[in-house]
């Protein structure tokens, strides 16, 4: 079930919930949300799957990634990907539902390491990631696709 989420100015991860399209395009829902965790979900859909009949690598990534940036948006310093790796550990179809949780692993000064694992319905381990994270300077968007 998704979590509702009280937009917080100095938290952006609150904002990001307001704002990010991409995760409402591609029905990714915030299930747990506080400040260094995040666990979000997402059904595969039939536009979701290659060639193979199997989920699209890049989707199970952008689940990944996605709840790795709300967790790493802990205050309200924008903070972006410096870099990420991903290991696919099992393969999935349309209609599973995939959740990521992702966790701060270490912070310090602008920098951060936030490991995510992405499981299956049945909490099998699909994929594990690891992203690094930068603190800018940049200001949150102000709306939708404002500016940032």
């Amino acid at each position: 079930m998704p979590q509702e989420t009280t937009r917080d100015e100095s938290w952006l991860a609150t904002i990001m919930a307001e704002t990010d399209n991409a995760k409402a395009a591609f029905g990714i829902e915030i299930a747990e949300l506080e400040r260094g965790r995040a666990v979000l979900t997402m059904t595969v859909a039939d536009s979701m799957v290659n060639g193979f009949g199997i989920t699209h690598g890049g989707l199970v990534f952008t689940l990944a990634d996605t709840a790795f940036a709300y967790a790493c948006n802990e205050d309200e310093h924008m903070t972006v990907a410096s870099g990420a790796d991903i290991t696919f550990a099992k393969a999935t179809h349309a209609g599973q539902r995939l959740t990521a949780t992702a966790e701060r692993r270490w912070k310090a000064g602008r920098n951060g390491i936030y490991d995510v694992s992405i499981v299956d319905e049945t909490g099998e381990t699909v994929a594990e990631f690891r992203g690094r994270s930068f603190t800018t300077s940049r200001t949150a968007p102000t709306g939708p696709g404002g500016p940032a």
